[in-house]
């Protein structure tokens, strides 16, 4: 399964990469929240739509651009989660940083996972508790966190809504540290290979922004949870598809 699912994020990208190279035609638009919408995100939505629905027709799927199916999605035991691009804005800024995400759902855990990078062919998949990633020559790697004396921290580029007083209060338990940033799922794939250590989100994010990135990060040995100190979750979902914020950490 993990391998089809695989190649239907590849067959996603190769299409949004025809428009961000700027062999087709870009057509981008507002939703009603403001947030922007493209013809990229649209057509990889439909291709990984209609992938999924022909290799398990049984299994609800809840995409960022069709919710139609989200109580099927809430009232049964497993369903698909996809963002068909996520890091929209990354994408029209052109800065590379947008995935594909596809994870399932399980009883409220996201069990198996992929992400993958069209503009650096690089793809992250986890299954079963195992993680790895397939660089631009096709080398599978496993993958695992690591630590740091001098942690590099990554934030998203677009999270501007934080509490400054939280990040000062977060920041303060460091001595030596880089902050980056970075759009999308990326982050979550960054701490799994090791070259970063620490995720801090301090506003909101949507389910299907997170639970991909969510099992890559997890089975590479990361904690999630939110600032409770509860571990992130995907069930009782409701029309609002939000989770709360939280911190990705290495150790």
């Amino acid at each position: 399964m993990i391998e089809k699912v695989s190649y239907i994020a590849r067959a996603a990208g190769a299409e949004i990469m025809k428009i961000y190279n700027g062999n087709s035609k870009l057509d981008a638009y507002k939703k009603l929240d403001k947030s922007p919408v493209t013809n990229a995100d649209l057509l990889s939505h439909k291709i990984i739509m209609c992938s999924l629905r022909s290799l398990t027709p049984e299994i609800p799927v809840l995409s960022e651009e069709d919710i139609t199916e989200w109580q099927a999605c809430r009232d049964g035991s497993c369903f698909w989660l996809i963002d068909p691009l996520d890091g929209t804005k990354e994408f029209l800024l052109r800065n590379g940083a947008f995935t594909v995400n596809i994870a399932f759902i399980e009883y409220g855990q996201p069990i198996m996972g992929v992400v993958y990078v069209p503009a650096y062919d690089l793809l992250y998949a986890a299954d079963n508790g195992k993680v790895w990633k397939i660089n631009y020559r096709r080398e599978r790697i496993n993958i695992a966190v690591r630590t740091s004396s001098y942690p590099m921290i990554v934030m998203s580029r677009n999270d501007v809504n934080y509490d400054q007083h939280h990040l000062y209060n977060y920041l303060k338990k460091f001595k030596n540290y880089k902050i980056i940033n970075i759009g999308s799922s990326f982050k979550f794939c960054l701490i799994a290979e090791g070259s970063v250590h620490f995720y801090p989100r301090f506003s909101c994010t949507k389910i299907w922004d997170t639970a991909a990135g969510h099992v890559i990060a997890k089975a590479a040995g990361a904690i999630i949870n939110d600032w409770e100190g509860n571990s992130l979750h995907y069930r009782n979902i409701n029309r609002s598809f939000l989770n709360p914020g939280f911190q990705v950490s290495s150790y």
